[in-house]
């Protein structure tokens, strides 16, 4: 009888531990498990500039329902999503202005910034109003300055959102190439298009390279948009769009779901 009572008493102290502990277990992971909410931060190539249907309330940041971080929340329903991309951005716009939503229940968060940090837009315009020589320059000069600044910006950006969204899912998606090389094609030279095809996989060493410092997980679009690039004769890229400027050298509505939307998703 009296070892029946203590292997009942053993039995009970055993039980309130292995409770005790898989309540512990628990407590620990339902942060984790409940961070299934969404944030889309980023520049233009993530809030949809040049896929059409922006959103009247986004201004400005010209935030477009058929851009990636809407098709990706459509699809998967997240019990939150927060889309703070905004056109235009730099790091440091991300750091003022899009970080409020994250939380520790932020569950994924997805971003492309550092092309306008690395002057984007004034290459381009320097490369289509101006000679070889000139455009070849001022992308040895957005070289330069990935090679000094750009990650300090990226790593800046990354440890903030790694501090507010602990246990987020981080996917870093970078930039296409812009051009397909080898084909008769009216506009830059071919000179000017190698060119900025280089710039860009150098920008996208630059930012692998940062997200991976920080394990975030890198999405190379390069892959998807292999094939429509601009003079592939089925691009997913405008060209220089001298009726909406801002559109141009952008992904169109099929660059934005057939480009970065699987890369994305094949992230997640």
């Amino acid at each position: 009888m009296r070892r029946s009572r203590f292997a009942v008493f053993v039995s009970s102290i055993l039980l309130a531990a292995g409770t005790a502990l898989t309540g512990a277990t628990a407590a620990q992971a339902s942060p984790q498990a409940a961070a299934t909410g969404y944030v889309a931060l980023g520049d233009s190539y993530s809030s949809g500039v040049g896929a059409g249907s922006y959103i009247g309330s986004s201004g400005d940041c010209d935030r477009s329902t058929k851009a990636y971080p809407y098709l990706w929340a459509a699809a998967h329903s997240p019990s939150t999503f927060d889309f703070t991309a905004c056109s235009g951005a730099r790091t440091g716009d991300v750091l003022a202005n899009q970080l409020g939503p994250l939380s520790t229940a932020t569950g994924l968060v997805s971003i492309t910034i550092g092309g306008n940090d690395a002057g984007f837009s004034d290459v381009m315009t320097t490369c289509v109003l101006q000679s070889d020589s000139s455009c070849l320059s001022r992308i040895n000069t957005a070289k330069a300055y990935v090679d000094s600044t750009l990650p300090g910006q990226l790593d800046k950006v990354y440890s903030a959102i790694s501090a507010k969204a602990p246990n987020a899912r981080v996917v870093v998606l970078g930039y296409p190439r812009f051009y397909r090389l080898g084909t008769t094609c009216v506009g830059l030279s071919d000179t000017k298009r190698k060119a900025i095809n280089d710039a860009a996989d150098y920008l996208d060493t630059a930012i692998n390279k940062a997200a991976a410092n920080h394990g975030f997980a890198f999405g190379d679009v390069r892959t998807t948009f292999t094939g429509h690039e601009i003079c592939s004769g089925s691009s997913w890229l405008h060209s220089l769009n001298l009726l909406s400027i801002g559109e141009s050298y952008h992904p169109t509505a099929a660059g934005q779901s057939g480009g970065y939307l699987p890369v994305l998703t094949g992230a997640v």
